[in-house]
């Protein structure tokens, strides 16, 4: 059963799809999708790893930018600067 409707025919296949054609679809009966369908999760993913990511980088600017850490940051490279 495929999740095409019987009012147009022509947009259904002709043909059983491939596993190739259709990777990760999973179709049960009544024409919906099965929770199996992954369609678009990888998607999902990258936004959730870029999302954390620019988080972090807000957070290190946000520190970076504090008194204390610019002070120790001038401290050593004055001192690395200095051994030469």
């Amino acid at each position: 059963m495929y999740p095409f409707s019987p009012l147009m025919p022509e947009l259904a296949p002709t043909r059983e799809p491939s596993s190739s054609q259709w990777p990760s679809t999973s179709y049960v009966p009544g024409g919906g999708r099965s929770l199996a369908d992954e369609t678009g999760a990888a998607t999902a993913e990258y936004v959730i790893t870029t999302m954390a990511a620019v988080a972090f980088a807000g957070l290190l600017v946000v520190i970076m930018r504090s008194d204390e850490v610019k002070g120790i940051l001038l401290d050593l490279v004055r001192r690395a600067l200095n051994v030469g």
